[in-house]
């Protein structure tokens, strides 16, 4: 799972509060137009009322009566004074050319003006400095008031992007009637000769078509120059009508020739020298002479060797270029620009540094870093060292201060001493923190003084390592075999100061169930933390129920604790994979393997070095929350027992739903006419910070009206996609008593984020960050600035993906359906509730970024209103956020429509499933039965020839709404994009996204039969069967990456058919695995669909692959679950720094430095390790070697001694996936 896309928006203060007093000018800002007293011929009379004005923005109001004769189809034109732009207008159509505005007729209702009728439209508008009202205004040519009003040209647009070798066109038209024919020309009167007119020169114009648009069609040829040629375009016409011009800039399709320079800053010595290399970016045709010459600085700074030659066999070679810093007697790092230049070639610099040899820097005490946490019972180092030269010998002497007493300073390291030679190389003080009784996290400040230089300090806190006091039980839930026995342990969480008398005794239910053994026991500071064991016993019975009873534990002074124990019957007949799943998800359950947190929160893995999506294996997902959802929906249909499901809900309303506290001032002041700022997207994190432009118009917020009538506030409810569970990279660091940031005093499980910067940032080239951003870490300002320029801290903001609140809401189906079969439902209720409520909400993912309509190819595109920018499909995320102080918020949606992330089986649920689970906003339910259909049809829009489904579409193209290529296929409006969201590895590569997606669908057929889904699953299983292998023993073998060629057969946007077959869209596996997750997802998927289509040669043949695949998976089982080595390969990139050539490392922005909560520098040159220094003392395994050899294989990996390393992961929802598919299998093929 990855979120991607710029969701750090700052909003404008709402605007609407200088709204509020335009009303008391309304009569001032009237204007009467008189009417015609002609009669017999169109006349007309006009009211122009501003209705509000503030400064920048406006709304207007215009009457228009007809004092002619009647009139079928009408146009209304004006010229507006000043700069004033319409964005939206009502209920008819507007349009506008440079400053004219023309308002006609749209429908049946609106196209009669009969005489002496009223006719009152209105629209929104923008302007700077003066806001005149318009004077003079034309129905369909007669100026009212009397007269003619002169036609003009009108063109759309003004500027045309003509792709090399394609076409482009515009359009023209008659600002009014003519009183005779017009002809216009449009010819090529100045610039590129390779754009010509191709169509449409000639263009005749009467008094009854001069509304209607005509095209001009121009073409570019194609050449072999890698300039974006420019032509000017004159339209001209007879009859003494002014010539308007179109501006026609040939899109060049040839390889950009380029200078590329490495290192672009460079430091050289005071009284040395340094190189940087020069090349170009491909082969010239001819030979390039590059000169390097000396710009603008500090003139110590000179260049030789300047001038190099390039030719088609050595472009690609760095030529090195010297230069010197010449002896001074300054104090200053002087800095010049290097300029190298080619004719035809864009200007590349290197910007140049001296480093000063001379002393005279200010001298001081430099510490780092200025905040250290100290584990209790061990220790940390800060370092010192000076900041100039010294003439003599300087000691500095680090001594404790007030605070925490058992935080000191270890003997032997508080005094240091510099001189000349190494008064510029950090000397390490060591501080320990002593063992103490306590669970408070002391703080000491640290103090490092020299005579005659101002003291520093150094704030160290201890991190402390002992739990309050409490019982605990591990498992908290146990299956007890029918006739047998099974225990769990009891121990206390902290040392007591004497002895603890803990007595477990049984509570409601299964009286079948007792104790045998250790209802009492006592602990000890001696034998606190060893677990004692109580032993139960499931008796035999005559019933097939699993019963289930409360084991209660507790002690004077202490919290009771309960343990839930649930009966395995043994009357039924045996289903040896439904009690596989019980062994499975005991393995999940059980403390000792480490899935869950001590709060109760599942971790993405067991291991902590793992890289993917999460960039770290104890951070957790909502994906984890949501198949955690789903297992225990499944225990519960197993073993009747549903207080575990309960308990999962719970747990995701506590950690990883933003509260109300959670999310500052309740969004009050959000406003859904203007939900957010707009913020383009690059391709490149290299092309970050992006810029805030708030003359592009954003569409209208649908929802937020009919969600806060129906829930009675502005609050979000969806669970923001990553959590940091163990406060791995510290941004929870000092909250407390004293400090709470967003509603929470926690130093533990902080939401955070990682992507941010575009479809070529991979998890390798992210800086992880805090949803709520105080400024207390980044930069001064915070981490915003790496990602919206001008931005700061003091802001929040949450990021949903989609498929894990839709899976979310899957899982609580079942839940029900089973709950109910047991009679069991009322149990569940609450849980069930808040899954409608997540429905309810899930429905911004429908809605495009910024809420504009589908088939938007430019960012001043028609904003949408009402529904108009919902796709109906399950995009790839929505976000929302605001300023700490609750003065500004924003909320967006996303353009990128996934595969992977569609589920049609929710979209089914949450329209037409059972009523428990409807969404309680009222037009909720039709929303979704829309996205079912238009997920249906999405499918097989993308399904290709073989049978695989392809990537997606997107209404952002580039992500900033920029036009396809030429004859890209699209999807009601929407362009196909073969990889969407991110290409660092591409999106459409896993076959997780697959099994995952049809899995949905195969659910949706089996439950309702709906035969639109039929032949999509019926050609995905065949082809995905043709690329499966099942070997002997454990050995399988299923597709992992696939490659695409071609596109869907053509565009489609009928809302009531199924698209045709795409015999030019293809895929091809290229490489195959036994990865345990996506296998058991596979197994999921074919089973469901064998038990959908009965018995067919397809059907059997699924089922076979099915049981085959699990009953080898069977046969990987480990002590944790069930597991694979996995070698990776991408770990190489730990320490890649960025290079511009490739784009490839972790890029920081010139000018932006900051800290990690560790220390950790974030500037120009860091890397994905470097900012996560933990790492380094990792001690996941590789698969065959000890603690800590998994970070030692990758340094030798990346050091080119060893191999890619080898690590046994153990997933949470891979595990839960395949404990889930064991009960799959035996609950629909109970006889095998």
């Amino acid at each position: 799972m990855r979120i991607s896309g710029l969701s750090w928006l700052r909003r404008r203060k709402a605007r609407w509060a200088a709204i509020a007093t335009a009303g008391t000018v309304v009569a001032a800002s009237a204007v009467l137009i008189p009417a015609s007293m002609a009669t017999a011929a169109p006349g007309c009379s006009v009211t122009y009322i501003k209705t509000w004005d503030n400064g920048s923005g406006f709304g207007a109001q215009i009457e228009l009566t007809n004092t002619g004769d009647p009139i079928t189809g009408w146009n209304l034109t004006f010229n507006f004074p000043g700069n004033q732009q319409v964005t939206d207008g009502w209920p008819v159509s507007f349009s506008q050319s440079g400053s004219t505005v023309t308002i006609s007729s749209n429908a049946d209702w609106n196209h009669q003006l009969n005489t002496g009728q009223t006719f009152t439209l209105g629209f929104n508008g923008t302007y700077s400095g003066q806001n005149v009202d318009p004077t003079t205004f034309a129905l369909n040519g007669t100026v009212c008031g009397g007269g003619t009003e002169a036609p003009t040209l009108v063109v759309d647009p003004e500027t045309v992007s003509v792709p090399e070798g394609g076409m482009a066109t515009f359009t023209v038209r008659l600002s009014s009637a003519p009183s005779g024919t017009v002809t216009v020309t449009s010819t090529r009167t100045a610039g590129d000769t390779d754009i010509t007119v191709a169509a449409g020169g000639t263009l005749t114009f009467t008094p009854q078509n001069y509304a209607t648009p005509q095209t001009v069609t121009l073409t570019a040829a194609q050449d072999a120059d890698t300039v974006n040629g420019t032509a000017t375009i004159t339209v001209s016409a007879t009859g003494g009508i002014p010539s308007v011009t179109v501006t026609a800039i040939e899109a060049d399709d040839d390889p950009s020739l380029s200078i590329v320079v490495n290192p672009t800053s460079l430091s050289v010595p005071e009284g040395g020298s340094a190189t940087f290399g020069v090349r170009l970016s491909g082969p010239p045709s001819g030979t390039v002479t590059v000169t390097c010459t000396e710009g603008a600085g500090d003139p110590d700074i000179t260049v030789s060797g300047g001038t190099l030659t390039f030719t088609s066999e050595n472009y690609a070679t760095f030529q090195n270029v010297t230069v010197n810093a010449a002896e001074d007697a300054d104090t200053t790092n002087g800095t010049r620009t290097i300029e190298c230049s080619a004719p035809g070639l864009v200007t590349v610099s290197v910007t140049v540094t001296e480093a000063d040899n001379d002393p005279g820097q200010t001298q001081a005490i430099v510490v780092t870093p200025t905040s250290v946490t100290v584990p209790e019972g061990g220790t940390a180092t800060f370092g010192v060292r000076l900041a100039a030269q010294p003439s003599g010998t300087v000691t500095v002497t680090c001594t404790a201060g007030d605070g925490d007493s058992d935080i000191t300073v270890v003997a032997g390291t508080g005094t240091k001493t510099f001189t000349s030679a190494n008064w510029n190389v950090d000397q390490e003080v060591t501080l320990a923190a002593a063992e103490d009784e306590d669970s408070t996290n002391g703080t000491r400040t640290i103090t490092c003084a020299s005579a005659g230089l101002p003291s520093v300090s150094v704030t160290a806190t201890e991190a402390d390592n002992d739990p309050a006091q409490a019982i605990i039980v591990s498992p908290t839930s146990v299956s007890v075999p029918e006739g047998s026995t099974a225990i769990f342990g009891v121990r206390l969480a902290a040392e007591p100061s004497g002895t603890v008398t803990v007595s477990c005794v049984e509570g409601e239910g299964d009286s079948d169930i007792t104790i045998v053994s250790g209802g009492t026991l006592t602990f000890t500071p001696a034998n606190y933390g060893t677990p004692q064991n109580v032993e139960l016993a499931a008796a035999e019975d005559a019933d097939q129920a699993n019963g289930v009873r409360t084991i209660v534990c507790s002690a004077s002074g202490l919290p009771s604790v309960e343990v839930t124990a649930t009966e395995i019957d043994n009357d039924a007949a045996e289903n040896e994979y439904i009690t596989e799943f019980l062994i499975q998800y005991d393995k999940i359950k059980n403390p000792a393997n480490g899935y869950f947190s001590p709060e109760g929160i599942p971790y993405h893995s067991v291991e902590t070095l793992l890289v993917e999506a999460p960039d770290h294996g104890h951070e957790t997902t909502s994906e984890a929350f949501s198949f955690w959802m789903w297992l225990e929906a499944m225990y519960g249909k197993v073993t009747g027992n549903w207080a575990p499901f309960n308990n999962a809900w719970n747990i995701t309303e506590q950690y990883i739903i933003p509260s109300a506290a959670g999310q500052p001032g309740g969004m009050s002041s959000y406003n859904p006419n203007d939900p957010a700022d707009y913020a383009p997207e690059f391709n490149q994190p290299s092309q970050y910070p992006s810029p805030l432009d708030s003359s592009v118009t954003v569409g209208q917020d649908p929802l937020a009206n009919e969600l806060q009538q129906t829930y009675g506030n502005r609050l979000m409810y969806a669970m923001h996609w990553l959590l940091d569970v163990d406060n791995v990279y510290g941004f929870g660091n000092g909250r407390g008593p004293n400090l709470t940031e967003c509603g929470d005093n926690t130093e533990r499980v902080t939401y955070i984020n990682t992507y941010q910067r575009g479809p070529e940032e991979s998890v390798w080239e992210t800086v992880p960050h805090p949803s709520c951003d105080t400024q207390r870490f980044g930069s001064a300002q915070g981490f915003p600035p790496l990602f919206i320029q001008g931005s700061t801290g003091n802001q929040w903001r949450y990021t949903a993906a989609p498929d894990a609140d839709a899976r979310a809401v899957q899982a609580a189906y079942w839940a029900l359906v089973w709950a109910t079969e047991q009679g069991n439902q009322s149990q569940i209720s609450a849980s069930i509730a808040k899954a409608a409520k997540m429905g309810d909400y899930l429905r911004y993912a429908m809605y495009d970024k910024y809420f504009k309509n589908p088939g938007c190819t430019s960012p001043n595109c028609t904003p949408g209103t009402g529904k108009s920018s919902s796709n109906w499909l399950i995009n790839w995320y929505f976000a929302w956020g605001g300023d700490n102080g609750g003065q500004w918020s924003w909320r967006i949606g996303s353009s990128h429509n996934h595969m992977g992330y569609q589920n049609p089986f929710a979209a089914w649920v949450l329209s037409e499933g059972p009523t428990a689970l409807r969404p309680q906003s009222p037009t909720a339910d039709d929303d979704w039965a829309q996205s079912l259909t238009r997920q249906l049809q999405f499918y097989a829009w993308l399904q290709s020839a073989e049978g695989a489904i392809a990537g997606g579409a997107t209404n952002s193209w580039d992500g900033a709404y920029a036009t396809p290529p030429a004859g890209t296929p699209t999807f009601f409006g929407l362009a196909y994009d073969v990889d969407p969201v991110y290409h660092d590895p591409p999106s459409n590569r896993w076959f997780g996204f697959q099994v995952w997606s049809m899995h949905r669908v195969a659910e949706y057929y089996h439950v309702t039969g709906d035969e639109r889904a039929r032949p999509i699953l019926d050609k995905w299983v065949a082809w995905a069967l043709s690329e499966t292998t099942l070997g002997s023993g454990s050995n399988f073998s299923i597709p992992s990456d696939m490659e695409w060629s071609g596109a869907p057969a053509g565009n489609f946007n009928d809302p009531n058919a199924m698209p045709p077959a795409n015999p030019n869209l293809h895929v091809t596996v290229t490489s195959y695995t036994n990865d345990i997750g996506v296998t058991a997802a596979y197994v999921r998927t074919l089973a469901r669909y064998a038990a959908a289509v009965g018995d067919t040669e397809l059907g059997q043949q699924a089922k076979d692959t099915a049981k085959g695949l699990l009953d080898r998976m069977l046969l990987l089982k480990d002590d944790k679950g069930i597991s694979v080595c996995e070698t990776r390969a991408d770990y190489e990139r730990f320490d890649d720094v960025w290079d511009s050539s490739t784009q490839k490392g972790l890029y920081i922005p010139p000018g932006f430095s900051g800290t990690m909560p560790n220390g950790d520098r974030i500037e120009p040159g860091a890397t994905f390790l470097s900012i996560r220094s933990f790492y380094n003392t990792d001690q996941t395994p590789t698969c065959t070697g000890g603690p800590g050899s998994g970070m030692a294989a990758i340094n030798a990996y990346m050091a080119g001694n060893g191999p890619a390393p080898e690590f046994r992961y153990h997933r949470f929802w891979a595990q839960a996936d395949a404990a889930m598919a064991l009960a799959d299998y035996g609950l629909l093929f109970p006889n095998g």
